[in-house]
């Protein structure tokens, strides 16, 4: 084996990454992933500690691949003699991408990515990919709409997901959710992500081992929506790409990555958000359209908010619970809850961090950029534990949930809690257009 790797990972893409291009291939040893400081995988202790499993590290290795923190990288250069370290995450600003960079470098090591084509798996189905240039653009939105419209033409969709593997890997290489039973012991941002599909009755993949992953659903389904995590590139090859920009974060798609990826690989780019901005946010957004990828067809739309009982927000001090990635490394500093909280006449958005304990504590006082809202993390029974006494020391008269998921499913509390949610829909034509202009490519051959 002639070049001595580490991919720089956070549980995800770096996992697919090996398993498509370095498992098999005699030119490179893997000798170390490492997880970037973001995801606390609390009950199987972070990063350290943890392997990639022997089982499906394939024939050319004859142990695990440990997995260290990314804190240690420059170390572990020099003690494991890396040749090449290759970057391997997502929603990073390319700021960040070239500080590590600069930092491989001074280590003695190459710094590397891997294009889409060394890395996506050609399907025999046809795939939409939905994806985004930041996480929290509203993908979940629109692939549930894409879902209900597929099904209406006796289409039969299933929804592959970017992996989240917190727990045990050899036990996720495939993962198939249909019911409610099927999310047991997940973490809060796995049910972020897949609850809202189920209440659907979609049915979702996820996993390890996306070859695999892929052809249990060709047998399966008849199309295959893919739903990026975060702003990644999809695994699959796609026949129609729709990529989502965020009005409230204008910029953004052309200074993160891989969203700029996204953004420049894109059939369709659909700006969201434009009720709540402000027109030269829009236009900036449009402008760099038109510079980057001219061909892309451009949709323009709105997020509405959608509120159970709204009457009984008013004049009632409230706690905003929100979706936990959106808020933390998607830079949000306000989710749908907060919106709701302010459309529907709240007398007091409660500040989170007065009654935070713990790891939630501890989370806000990292993310200083949060104010009102109560980012709903959860990646292991500790922060769960945490998040519930968060919100049971609230002083509040309800609770207004920005979360897809339901929050009683995963705490115990006696406070009542309202959701607020998105509902997408198209300005300058609506969405389903993206659907019926492609639908030769998308119905099975």
């Amino acid at each position: 084996m002639d070049e001595r790797v580490i991919i720089m990972g956070a549980a995800g893409r770096d996992f697919h990454d090996f398993n498509v291009f370095f498992r098999d291939n005699s030119d490179y040893m893997v000798v170390a992933f490492t997880h970037s400081g973001d995801q606390n995988l609390g009950e199987v202790g972070g990063a350290e500690g943890r392997e990639y499993p022997l089982e499906l590290a394939g024939e050319l290795y004859s142990s695990g691949i440990p997995i260290y923190d990314e804190s240690g990288l420059s170390d572990l250069i020099n003690e494991l003699n890396v040749d090449k370290v290759f970057f391997s995450y997502s929603d990073v600003s390319h700021n960040k991408v070239m500080n590590i960079a600069s930092k491989v470098l001074a280590a003695g090591a190459s710094f590397s990515l891997l294009g889409p084509e060394d890395v996506m798996l050609d399907s025999n189905i046809p795939v939409l990919a939905i994806d985004a240039v930041r996480t929290g653009c509203g993908k979940s939105q629109l692939s549930i709409q894409f879902t209900r419209l597929l099904k209406e033409m006796d289409m039969d969709p299933v929804v592959v997901r970017e992996p989240m593997p917190y727990g045990d890997l050899k036990k996720q290489r495939i993962q198939r959710f249909e019911k409610e039973e099927d999310l047991v012991g997940l973490t809060v941002e796995e049910r972020e992500e897949y609850e809202q599909h189920l209440n659907e009755g979609n049915i979702v993949y996820s996993g390890e081992d996306y070859e695999l992953i892929l052809r249990k659903v060709e047998k399966e389904a008849d199309l295959i929506i893919w739903e990026g995590g975060n702003n990644e590139i999809p695994f699959f090859r796609p026949d129609v790409h729709v990529v989502l920009a965020d009005a409230l974060r204008p910029g953004h798609e052309v200074s993160y990555h891989p969203g700029e990826v996204n953004f420049r690989l894109a059939d369709y780019i659909v700006i969201n958000k434009e009720n709540s901005a402000n027109k030269t946010d829009i236009n900036t957004i449009k402008e760099n359209k038109m510079k980057i990828n001219p061909s892309a067809k451009l949709i323009h739309a709105n997020s509405n908010v959608k509120v159970d009982n709204p009457s009984k927000i008013e004049d009632k001090r409230v706690l905003v619970v929100e979706d936990g990635p959106t808020l933390t490394h998607g830079e949000r500093d306000q989710g749908i809850g907060e919106i709701a909280a302010e459309k529907y006449g709240a007398k007091k958005i409660l500040d989170p961090r007065k009654n935070a304990v713990g790891s939630i504590k501890e989370t806000l006082d990292k993310y200083e950029h949060i104010k009102n809202a109560l980012p709903a993390i959860g990646y292991s029974k500790e922060q769960i534990r945490d998040l519930e006494k968060t919100i049971n020391n609230s002083n509040c008269d309800l609770i207004i949930s920005g979360t897809p998921i339901n929050l009683k499913n995963i705490i115990k509390t006696n406070k009542k809690i309202i959701n607020a949610k998105y509902t997408i829909k198209g300005i300058n034509k609506p969405l389903n257009t993206i659907i019926k202009e492609n639908i030769d490519k998308l119905i099975p051959k």
